[in-house]
């Protein structure tokens, strides 16, 4: 078992040079803060994640959390925890100051959660989703709502939940079932959830929980949903927590990971009714609830970075300490790190590690300025980009932590497969990655159909052009060829695999469906190309002039990715492009 260790010097370097951060400091918003400012921050968010966070994972996937008289309690250590969090006040770190938040840039804040996910990703769930309600709650909610819920949200006395799967409905919210019915100014809901992450636990106040639900009079289908905030405790006129409200948890789910993370069955409205008050307007819930979705997709995108950071880090440590085998030119039995297939492992762990921390921590920058420039221009090119790579960072970086935290447990041999070591949780815990906030199959299909079809590829022609204007500048420098082929290549065929969609997607109804994850994943790895071509153009203006190993090591690891995962454009490039037949013909009868 390896302790965590946040890797400051990539996180810092790609937030100095990756994000956009001075353009987002020059933002009225952020005017207040400086680089030192939010290198601070980040470095005490990576110690907080180290000395508080790491120590109860191991603990908590043990232990779990357990259901009691309809509540949970959470593992050991957790609620601890918890209270530090909240006294240290991260849960408001990019929240509005005018609920009591840090108003920090999202940049921090993608940082900050990508030490604490890492570091213990079941806990972590829990601030992670109350940030998602806090920003459906800001964007939708009446100025009652507001001040009655988001100042004990943004102080962490009270958590936030996202509530949409029932069990007849799965990804398919056309048919939620859940009801409520106006009364007295507020409305009763009725009906129940599942796989409700921290859905329940005894370290907070209250928990205020975001319910889509049906009018009596709604349309059917998604334009009949409403959104409402459903609180545990209700909440009295002066924002002080009241009696219980009618909402419970049936039970919690026993998972292949994240145990620790209570995933709960909910009940509301088996005593008469659950008061809820509406977010947003009567039957456009569903809109509103995509904002704390998206949140929560770049988010989940984030936590599939810090699985494999944490992965990469014990497979690491591992390799420099386990000996076996000899190699040439050094007497004696050696450490595993000297054979060359455990080198290709590790740096497929860690070039993607590092693409992925990149390409994260630039959407984040993107989304300070789609949110918060007063640029009209600026604004809206940014929303398109913000747009355009949601379901690309979550989708892509939660598939590649299913390859690294693998390759975490095939680096430990047999080790690996034994759950001291625990090499196994990382593989675990990832395994959700992939399925929760829409699957890969949703998200191949929102990029594929609404990001780039329905936009007529104009977002994703934008992106195109950005990274072919690097250009010139990979051209002038000889340690740059290997990435600028790759990457030119990449675009080529991102280009190519664009215009085959927009053709055959008139001409053949199953074209997207076939096509959009290998398009996807295609995007996926040339955006990752893209951003250590950009790292290594950082590195040689300057950037790390301080740190030579630091600045050999992000151009040899650049190198590593053009040449051994960016290969990969062209296998997803011909899988995306092969047409619907080979899915489509096979009859049902013959699976």
């Amino acid at each position: 078992m390896t302790d965590y260790v946040p890797p400051l010097k990539d996180m810092l370097f790609a937030v100095h040079n990756l994000t956009g951060l001075e353009e987002v400091l020059r933002i009225e918003r952020f005017g207040e803060f400086d680089a030192e400012t939010i290198d601070q921050v980040i470095e005490e968010a990576g110690k907080f994640a180290a000395d508080v966070l790491s120590p109860i994972n191991i603990a908590g996937d043990q232990g779990g959390s357990k259901l009691v008289d309809g509540g949970v309690i959470a593992a050991p250590g957790f609620a601890e925890a918890y209270d530090k969090f909240m006294e240290n006040g991260w849960q408001s770190l990019d929240v509005d100051p005018k609920y009591g938040g840090m108003g920090m840039p999202g940049i921090v804040a993608a940082a900050a959660m990508e030490s604490w996910q890492a570091a213990c990703l079941s806990f972590s769930l829990a601030p992670m989703l109350t940030g998602g309600a806090i920003w459906a709650i800001d964007a939708h909610g009446s100025d009652e709502i507001r001040n009655k819920l988001l100042p004990n949200m943004a102080n962490g006395a009270w958590t936030g939940t996202m509530n949409l799967t029932e069990p007849q409905a799965g990804s398919d919210l056309s048919v939620v079932a859940t009801k409520a019915i106006p009364k007295d100014g507020h409305y009763l809901i009725s009906g129940s959830k599942i796989f409700i992450t921290w859905g329940d636990q005894e370290f907070s106040e209250n928990v205020i929980h975001l319910v889509l639900a049906r009018l009596p009079d709604a349309p059917e289908g998604v334009r009949g949903l409403s959104l409402f905030a459903v609180p545990k405790f209700l909440v009295n006129d002066d924002g002080s927590t009241g009696e219980r409200n009618d909402v419970y948890v049936a039970g919690i789910e026993h998972k292949m990971g994240i145990h620790a993370s209570p995933t709960c069955v909910m009940s509301f409205g088996e005593k008469g009714g659950a008061v809820g008050y509406l977010v947003g307007d009567e039957n456009k819930g569903l809109a509103c609830m995509f904002t704390m979705m998206n949140h929560a997709r770049i988010s989940v995108g984030i936590q599939g970075l810090g699985i494999s950071e944490r992965a990469y880090q014990q497979a690491r440590a591992y390799a420099l300490d386990r000996k076996q085998g000899r190699a040439p030119g050094i007497k004696g039995s050696v450490t595993i790190v000297h054979h060359p297939d455990v080198r290709r492992m590790l740096l497929l762990m860690k070039s993607q590690v590092e693409a992925m921390r990149a390409v994260l921590y630039y959407t984040a920058g993107a989304v300070d300025r789609a949110h918060f420039s007063t640029d009209d221009s600026q604004r809206e090119r940014a929303g398109r980009r913000t747009a355009l790579l949601t379901p690309v960072v979550k989708a892509w970086a939660t598939e590649t932590a299913q390859e690294i935290t693998s390759l975490g447990v095939q680096i430990h041999g047999g080790m690996g497969f034994v759950e001291e070591t625990g090499a196994a949780q990382h593989m675990r815990d990832a395994r959700i990655l992939t399925i929760y906030e829409g699957t890969t199959g949703i998200q191949a299909m929102d990029f594929a159909g609404r990001k780039v079809l329905a936009d007529d590829g104009r977002a994703l022609n934008e992106w195109l052009a950005d990274m072919q204007s690097l250009d010139d500048s990979l051209a002038g420098d000889e340690r740059l060829q290997g990435i600028r082929g790759a990457l030119g290549e990449g675009i080529r065929l991102l280009d190519a695999a664009t215009k085959w969609l927009v053709e055959q997607g008139g001409l053949d109804p199953n074209a997207a469906g076939s096509a959009s994850v290998n398009y996807l994943m295609l995007a996926g790895v040339v955006a990752g190309g893209w951003q250590m071509a950009r790292a290594s153009l950082a590195v040689i203006d300057g950037a790390v002039k301080d740190d030579a190993a630091f600045a050999s090591a992000k151009m040899l690891t650049t190198d590593f990715y053009a040449r051994h995962v960016m290969p990969r454009a062209h296998a997803y490039f011909a899988a995306a492009t092969a047409g619907s037949n080979a899915l489509m013909m096979l009859p049902e009868e013959s699976f």
